[in-house]
């Protein structure tokens, strides 16, 4: 029986959720939090499930997806190629069945192309899938696979990324059926002994994973939503009948991802190339040895934890290779690269240019190398060696920055002295405007300058301020340059009075020499 009187109008759910979180808050106080999840890393409150978007047109052939991908991604071909494949493939592939339509019979179990991804932490995974979907077009969700338990209320449900990726797609199932869903740090769920934690829940979440990668439907109202709950309550209201909604997983691509760190050990033991004697604790085998790479087999998955299952749903394998100094430096030298051009676009906020030579970026990807962390040490070096210039520059007069190797050395140094050259070349350039004189500051006039200038106050500033009240003077001297000195800055009345005399004696000295004549 409906108790609402009429003429109410139908509640909000944001509002619903208010409320309940309010009540919650003041009976239970802040240890209960409303869900919410994050979608390409903004939360996005539960968006109500809708049929019939417009599907992804998907035309692209391999070779374009694949240039498109190197514009952006260095040292990493093999993977790209594998990727930029089989990807552009499954795409074309739902749309070709897509306009065959019900008269295209299906074809009993057939397996997608899942991928999986092998390759140390920093080598672009995450940034390569986000790539791909951004340029595929495609709803994208990322999951970290640490952050799954076998129940989903420890941690996260499995079946979440998929509701995950129904809000991505604006609540658009239709659309969402084409997406991309994206796991990292895949090896931590490996049921292996050497691993920390249980087994039997590693093993559950493999199995819970399986079902979504194989084929499923995922019901997209959970109990333990209660946000969800309240609409699904609102819409038996209105319709009359409960509603039910579910996404199936059946096209849904799946990548993931992992260092899988001892996997190389497993590898040489099976190829029995473990070196022998004292010489095996200290040798270290890594997945950036390329022969390695290449000799990666189903059964050393199955003895790294996984099941048998889970590796078979994953056939498409995808290696990326560690990135050593000269692969960082093509990633900063790269005109695509989101390090150097985000810095650019930091420095061009505040009106100012910056350009970084070829041997500071090669120094700055040694210092990132010694990280050990792959291209995610560039960001870090790069924000380290420009801190001092991004805080410095834009209360000051500089509108370029030649970002040099030596600068990386003393960086407070360097930023004064660009401060002041600028400083300095801003005040000769309006004194030249006003006076019809270019000036030029000796290296002890500038270091008198910056000595005596009081705090707060520009370099030039000052020195203008020091030759105030002199312009009939500047006049008389008859002189389209002049050399500013010491003597100069603390008797500026004085040393002019100098250069009107010296003037029309030279003056008169030449109306002499032409009288002669």
């Amino acid at each position: 029986m409906n108790n609402i009187p009429t003429g109410t109008p139908t509640p909000n759910p944001e509002n619903i959720r208010k409320e309940v979180e309010d009540f919650l808050n003041d009976k239970y106080g802040s240890k209960v939090v409303m869900s919410e999840v994050e979608v390409l890393g903004q939360k996005e409150s539960s968006t109500t499930p809708k049929d019939g978007g417009e599907t992804p047109d998907f035309s692209m052939t391999p070779e374009e997806l694949e240039s498109y991908l190197l514009k952006y991604v260095v040292r990493q071909e093999d993977a790209v190629e594998i990727l930029a494949t089989k990807i552009a493939t499954h795409f074309n592939r739902m749309r070709w069945e897509r306009e065959a339509g019900a008269k295209l019979e299906r074809i009993p179990g057939q397996i997608k192309p899942n991928i999986l991804m092998i390759g140390p932490t920093g080598v672009g995974k995450t940034y390569l899938v986000r790539l791909i979907a951004e340029k595929v077009g495609v709803p994208f969700v990322k999951g970290d696979a640490t952050k799954f338990s076998e129940t989903g209320y420890v941690g996260g449900d499995v079946e979440d990324m998929i509701r995950d990726l129904v809000k991505a797609a604006d609540g658009d199932i239709e659309k969402a059926e084409y997406g991309i869903v994206y796991i990292d740090e895949i090896d931590k769920i490996a049921a292996s002994g050497s691993l920390v934690g249980p087994d039997v829940s590693r093993t559950g979440v493999q199995r819970n994973l399986l079902k979504l990668m194989e084929e499923t439907e995922v019901e997209l109202r959970v109990p333990h939503d209660l946000a969800s709950q309240m609409e699904a309550v609102m819409e038996t209201q209105r319709s009359g009948k409960a509603p039910q909604k579910k996404i199936n997983t059946r096209n849904i691509l799946f990548i993931v991802s992992g260092a899988f760190q001892g996997l190389d050990k497993i590898v040489s033991r099976r190829l029995n190339k473990q070196p022998l004697g004292f010489e095996s604790s200290d040798r270290q085998f890594g997945l950036n040895d390329r022969d390695l790479m290449e000799e990666i087999r189903t059964e050393d998955l199955l003895q790294y934890g996984f099941e048998s299952e889970f590796i078979g749903r994953l056939p498409v394998l995808a290696k990326l290779n560690e990135l050593d100094e000269d692969g960082l430096f093509e990633i900063l030298s790269n005109p695509h690269n989101a390090v150097i051009q985000g810095k650019i676009r930091d420095f061009k906020a505040y009106g100012i240019d910056l350009e970084i030579t070829e041997e500071a970026m090669r120094t700055l990807a040694a210092q990132a190398y010694k990280e050990k962390t792959g291209a995610r040490g560039l960001t870090r070096v790069v924000e380290k060696a420009l801190i001092t210039f991004e805080k410095r520059l834009p209360s000051s007069d500089v509108t370029r920055l030649r970002f040099t190797k030596d600068m990386l050395d003393d960086a407070q140094t360097a930023c004064k002295e660009l401060i002041v050259r600028f400083s300095l070349d801003d005040a000769v350039e309006r004194f030249r405007e006003l006076n019809g004189i270019t000036l030029h500051v000796s290296p002890a006039a500038k270091r008198w300058l910056q000595e005596n200038a009081p705090s707060g106050e520009k370099i030039g500033d000052f020195m203008l301020s020091r030759l105030e009240g002199n312009e009939h003077g500047f006049r008389l001297i008859n002189k389209d340059d002049l050399q500013v000195t010491v003597n100069f800055l603390q008797n500026p009345r004085e040393y002019i009075e100098k250069l009107i005399k010296r003037s029309y004696q030279n003056r008169d000295q030449s109306k002499d020499e032409s009288a002669e004549e």
